[in-house]
């Protein structure tokens, strides 16, 4: 019988795993007292940069309203020879903002975001903002197969 035990992937393992885009989850903290918000989301990965991209529904009272400049952890994962995880962590930046909308541009470029409709209204009608996500923390997991001894 082999033991189950996770191990960090390559920058190339990693980049490959993360491709263009996919989904995952982003969390953020709420009020002291309340869970963490987190939602499932689109991405786009900008492996030249290691810049997560995103395109996040937004309205008046919605939940990821205000989002610039707020500390968030963002998760994917997959299973396609063995399972695989990463997970990011650090602050949204809007790709608008002043000094970054040139590099926001050139990364959002070389991304692609999938557009799920998963609203109560058609896409068209939905407000969206652009954020990146330059991680503070970046982390892999690769299941990998080790054998037991006995």
């Amino acid at each position: 019988m082999d033991d189950i035990e996770s191990v960090t992937m390559d920058e190339a393992e990693r980049d490959a795993f993360l491709g263009a885009g996919g989904t995952g989850v982003i969390s953020y903290a709420r009020a002291t007292d309340e869970p963490p918000y987190a939602v499932p989301v689109s991405y786009g990965y900008d492996a030249a940069e290691e810049t997560f991209y995103f395109r996040l529904a937004v309205g008046p009272g919605g939940e990821k309203s205000d989002l610039a400049g707020r500390a968030v952890t963002f998760v994917t994962h997959g299973e396609t020879d063995r399972y695989r995880s990463v997970v990011a962590s650090g602050r949204l930046e809007p790709t608008d903002e002043k000094g970054i909308g040139t590099d926001a541009m050139e990364g959002l470029r070389r991304v692609h975001i999938p557009l799920h409709d998963v609203f109560e209204r058609p896409p068209s009608e939905v407000a969206f903002e652009f954020h990146r996500l330059v991680p503070d923390e970046l982390t892999t997991r690769v299941e990998s197969t080790a054998p037991t001894n006995g």
